[in-house]
C-alpha cells in the first residue's frame, strides 16, 4: 500500500497496488494488515456503500454523520472518475474551513481516507461514474445532515459546466453557519 500524507491531518490518499496482465489487473482494495503495516491504523468498517452518478458535474455533499453515528468513509471510484473532497470541520483544529480534494478514477485506483469530523463530497468528471466506500458506523437518518456544497472554498472544477445538485444539498446550511458537533483532539 502506498500511503500520501495530506495537508490536512488525519486525511490520507491510499493507493493499493495493482497486478495486471494482458488480462487486466488486481487488486487488494482493502488489506487492513498491509495499512498496519505501513503505520495506518484505521477503525473497523461496518457497512459499503455503492453508488453512480449519470452526468458529469454531478455533486454530491458536503455531507457528514453527527455523533453518537459519526462515519469515517474509505472513498474509491469503481468506473469513471470523480473530484473527492474532504473539509476539515472539528472545532479546534488549526485546519477547521480548509478543504483538501483530488481526482480518485478507475485508472488512478486512489482512495480518500476521510476520517470522522470531515465533511465530504464529490463532482463526477466522467459520465456512470461508479462511487464505492466503506463507512465505520451504519448510516442514522437522524444524524444525516450537509453543508452548501459551494459555501466551503472547496476548488471544484465547475468550468464551462452547470451542476446536477439534489434538492437536500442545494437547500443546505452554508458553511457559515454550520454549528459543528466535531472536536478536534491532539
Amino acid at each position: 500500500m502506498h500511503i500520501e500524507t495530506t495537508p490536512l491531518r488525519d486525511v490520507l490518499i491510499i493507493t493499493p497496488p495493482r497486478h495486471g496482465d494482458h488480462r487486466g489487473f488486481f487488486s487488494e482494495s482493502w488489506n487492513e494488515a498491509a495499512l498496519v503495516a505501513a503505520g495506518v491504523r484505521l477503525p473497523a468498517f461496518v457497512q459499503d456503500n455503492h453508488s453512480m452518478s449519470r452526468d458529469v458535474g454531478t455533486v454530491r455533499g458536503l455531507h457528514f454523520q453527527s455523533p453518537p453515528h459519526a462515519q469515517g468513509k474509505l472513498v474509491r471510484c469503481g468506473r469513471g472518475a470523480i473530484f473527492d473532497v474532504a473539509v476539515d470541520v472539528r472545532t479546534g483544529s488549526p485546519t477547521y474551513g480548509q478543504s483538501f480534494g483530488l481526482e480518485l478514477s478507475y485508472a488512478n485506483g486512489k482512495q480518500l481516507w476521510v476520517p470522522e469530523g470531515f465533511l465530504h463530497g464529490f463532482m463526477t468528471l466522467e459520465p456512470d461514474s461508479e462511487i464505492i466506500y466503506k463507512c465505520t458506523d451504519h448510516y442514522a437518518p437522524e444524524c444525516d445532515g450537509a453543508v452548501k456544497w459551494d459555501s466551503a472554498g472547496v476548488a471544484w472544477p465547475v468550468e464551462n459546466l452547470t451542476p446536477v445538485i439534489s434538492d437536500k444539498d442545494e437547500h443546505a446550511h452554508p458553511l457559515h453557519a454550520f454549528v459543528s458537533p466535531f472536536e478536534f483532539e491532539e
